[in-house]
């Protein structure tokens, strides 16, 4: 997600619904700003998103698959290596143009109409209207969980051998 303030002015947000059987699912995120200018980056670099994937890897103590949609930092040949490098870590790509199946579509959804017809000055202010909305969300796992249900997909344990 990204939202942008006035001067150009960027704050992005990347996050992951972590679900894990028999335990609760986790919202884990990453906010950025990014300041006004020419030649400055607009968005979240792959090193921005493989830190959080790291991060997610330490909380679950598990080896991660995810699915994602493809953004173009997210198919970058810098990205394939960063997560060649993680054996814990498999990726599936959703089809062009389908936010549906993607749980955290949903998440920025709920944080952004949790925003509407506010008017922020600044984007520090902005900052922490939307850190605070996804703190709310990470002690609301039954949302969580709905967001989840919202893309028809089916989650099951894996079976043992």
């Amino acid at each position: 997600m990204t939202v942008s303030g006035r001067r150009s002015e960027r704050l992005s947000v990347a996050g992951v619904l972590a679900w894990r059987a028999g335990s609760r699912t986790r919202l884990c995120h990453r906010v950025r700003t990014h300041a006004a200018g020419t030649g400055m980056r607009r968005g979240m670099s792959e090193r921005d998103y493989i830190a959080l994937l790291d991060g997610v890897h330490q909380l679950v103590k598990a080896p991660i698959v995810l699915v994602w949609d493809r953004l173009n930092t997210h198919v970058s040949y810098a990205m394939r290596e960063l997560i060649a490098e993680r054996e814990w870590l498999t990726v599936f790509l959703l089809p062009a143009y389908s936010p549906g199946p993607n749980p955290v579509e949903g998440v920025w959804a709920h944080v952004k109409r949790s925003l509407a017809n506010r008017a922020v000055v600044a984007l520090d202010r902005l900052e922490a209207l939307v850190r605070n909305r996804l703190k709310r969300h990470q002690y609301r796992p039954d949302v969580l969980n709905g967001f989840i249900a919202g893309t028809g997909l089916a989650l099951h344990a894996p079976m043992s051998p």
